[in-house]
């Protein structure tokens, strides 16, 4: 056996042995040369870090002896091919003479998605071996483009041509094509962030959404609130259905509420409170319909409203999002652009001695083309209002929580550092609105505009490295990706989808605390199932003594069997098929000793935890109340030390516990 193999193997068989775990588990990858391409930006995103042993990747033109791989691949190893090589042609993927041009890709993980490369290449028609699957061919000759098979305890994946400089331009879904072959993405998430509207969601069985959440690693779900500003029975049930099956599998539940837009009723029953665009008219814009926020008499009904929906439903927090103006096409489209309602006309008029609308008429004297210094006035006067306005509707939030102290806020926030024209355009002004932070215990939630949205994931550390001279509460803000179709030229796909997606939610997760999808219904269901890996965060994986050490940015799920201790403590937070770990570097072993109690999944940060023959205890911070679900019933909890009586719920074979918002110690006895 040549030495390299025995090198590679003697770690993994120890922590085999000491594991006893009939599955390998893959951590590491390894790229052959001094060229890694763009392979790191593959598969860095589901969860693998650099490092011998695992996933080899064998360039194009690498040399490798094919023998070896042979043999690697029937011991567990996964090796990946890229176009022609010595390996490539011992497992049977040859080159042939016949060429084809290509373009437009077909791929078996979502075969009626248009995936068109940007460059048409003349690539052969290869010969793959056949056993092999055909993940991607060229659509309208099926010439092989990507395929893989399994190969003893591991697996082959070949594609034709490098994935693109970016990871993704040409094969959006080989992580995916891991999977299939056996590859069990290395460490989970629970920490996203997901938006959801009920109107895509009408005859799903919120149970069946729940789980298949938290599967995900969906932590919070912020729910169109609009939908049920006016009391209903029937949508009141289904909202009250919907937020328990949540709560059941640890979920928070969030009321979204889209200020200025109210609800459809509110806009047919007020059409006195509409807000007007520069040209007069009812500003029905896209799908928001807005209504005038600075008529007293308007946000007065408004409040009432809110303050039933939050005090009618066990919510656990209220976001308040997109709290300005319309639209991205700022002034010159006077359409679109608000507000132009009588109260805010008349209160510009007094200190800019003019009326606004004024700007829009072609022959005025003050119209924009002309009254640059008006322009530029008014624009100040907007900025300052939004301000204005997301101050009094966070304090209207915070009087809501004398009645529910649980409730969490999160103000979601367009971004105007990366793109700094949001402030002219739309009135979006974060500079002036995070010192807030410091008066107020909110999640700054920032969103980044449509204009970035064709740009790649390392913006998300351009952003985040843009707002750290702005607020000293980094703990407090958050990233909101939108998985849409884009309106740019994109390739190879409209909407973020496989390599692409898990890149931006693998660096907005390192770059932010918390990451926000908009929305779960966008999500494409070939990609559900690894977003929960792609938000995990590992910087470092290694096995020292019997024991594996995991670092990690954030807190992580590692797949486990039987009891665990974590740095010498018997661990109690798992779940049968996961060890969850905090923030940090932290090394595992396995025990025979079980708990006498578990903490199957806590929504909140965990901090530390531990666990006795008679007890277990853990310590977390959290800015909405913390959910538990533990596998028997505590006959005693403590918190920071003092008894206390905690409302316990079953959740099928579980039992909730809901924990007060902050930092806490929390000790259990069965």
């Amino acid at each position: 056996m040549p030495s390299s193999i025995k090198i590679f193997l003697l770690p993994l068989a120890a922590w085999f042995i000491a594991c006893a775990q009939p599955v390998a588990r893959v951590h590491h990858f390894h790229v052959l040369g001094d060229d890694a391409g763009s392979w790191p930006d593959v598969l860095r995103p589901v969860g693998l870090v650099p490092g011998q042993g695992g996933v080899y990747v064998i360039r194009s033109g690498e040399g490798a002896p094919g023998a070896q791989w042979l043999e690697r691949a029937e011991r567990g190893a996964y090796v990946i091919l890229e176009g022609e090589s010595e390996a490539a042609e011992m497992f049977g993927f040859k080159p042939g003479v016949k060429r084809v041009p290509v373009r437009n890709v077909e791929d078996v993980h979502a075969p009626k998605l248009a995936v068109i490369w940007q460059k048409m290449l003349e690539l052969p028609v290869w010969t793959v071996p056949e056993q092999a699957t055909v993940f991607a061919r060229e659509r309208w000759t099926a010439a092989p483009l990507a395929a893989g098979f399994r190969k003893g305890a591991g697996a082959v994946l070949w594609v034709a041509v490098p994935p693109g400089e970016q990871g993704y331009e040409r094969f959006p879904y080989l992580a995916q094509a891991l999977v299939d072959l056996g590859l069990r993405p290395p460490f989970q998430s629970s920490r996203l962030w997901a938006f959801f509207d009920s109107s895509y969601r009408l005859r799903a069985d919120p149970d069946y959404l729940a789980r298949k959440w938290r599967k995900a690693g969906i932590a919070a779900l912020q729910v169109a609130a609009w939908h049920f500003h006016e009391p209903d029975p029937a949508r009141d049930k289904y909202l009250d259905t919907l937020i328990e099956a949540c709560h059941k599998q640890a979920i928070l539940v969030y009321a979204w509420v889209e200020l200025p837009h109210v609800s459809e009723k509110f806009w047919l029953d007020h059409p006195e409170w509409r807000e007007k665009t520069a040209l007069g008219q009812d500003a029905h814009l896209d799908w928001r319909k807005l209504m005038n926020l600075s008529n007293p008499d308007c946000a007065r009904a408004v409040a009432d409203g809110l303050r039933r929906v939050t005090g009618a439903h066990d919510w656990d927090g209220v976001n308040l999002a997109e709290l300005y103006f319309e639209s991205l096409q700022g002034h010159s489209n006077p359409s679109r652009f608000t507000p132009m309602n009588a109260d805010i006309r008349a209160e510009f008029r007094k200190t800019g001695g003019f009326d606004p609308v004024e700007l829009f008429d072609a022959a005025s004297p003050n119209h924009y083309s002309k009254n640059t210094a008006g322009l530029k006035a008014f624009l100040e006067f907007r900025a300052a209002l939004a301000r204005r306005m997301q101050e009094h509707w966070i304090a209207e939030v915070e009087t809501m929580r004398a009645a529910k102290p649980h409730l969490d806020l999160v103000l979601t926030h367009v971004d105007d550092r990366f793109d700094n024209r949001m402030r002219d355009l739309i009135g979006a002004d974060a500079a002036s609105l995070l010192p807030m932070l410091d008066r107020h215990d909110f999640t700054f939630l920032i969103e980044d505009p449509a204009t970035i949205w064709h740009l790649g994931a390392k913006r998300y550390q351009q952003i985040a490295a843009s707002y750290a001279p702005l607020t000293p509460h980094a703990s407090k803000l958050a990233i909101d990706i939108n998985i849409v179709e884009r309106y740019q030229d994109v390739y190879p796909t409209k909407q973020q989808t496989g390599t692409e997606l898990f890149q931006l939610v693998n660096l907005a997760s390192r770059s932010f605390p918390r990451v926000a999808l908009y929305f779960e219904n966008s999500l494409l269901s070939v990609d559900l199932p690894l977003v929960s890996a792609a938000a995990s965060t590992p910087n470092r994986v290694e096995w020292l003594g019997g024991k594996m050490v995991v670092d990690s940015v954030r807190g992580v799920g590692v797949p486990w069997m039987g009891g665990a201790r974590v740095d010498g403590r018997l661990w109690p937070v798992c779940d049968g098929d996961l060890v969850w770990l905090p923030a940090g570097a932290h090394a595992i072993e396995p025990v025979d000793t079980t708990p006498p109690l578990r903490l199957l999944a806590l929504n909140a940060d965990l901090r530390s935890a531990g666990a006795t023959a008679r007890s277990i205890e853990f310590a977390y911070r959290s800015p909405a109340r913390a959910l538990a679900l533990v596998d028997k019933r505590p006959a005693r909890i403590e918190v920071d030390g003092e008894t206390t009586k905690i409302a316990i719920r079953e959740a099928g074979n579980a039992y909730l516990l809901l924990l007060p918002r902050g930092q806490h110690l929390v000790s259990l006895e069965p």
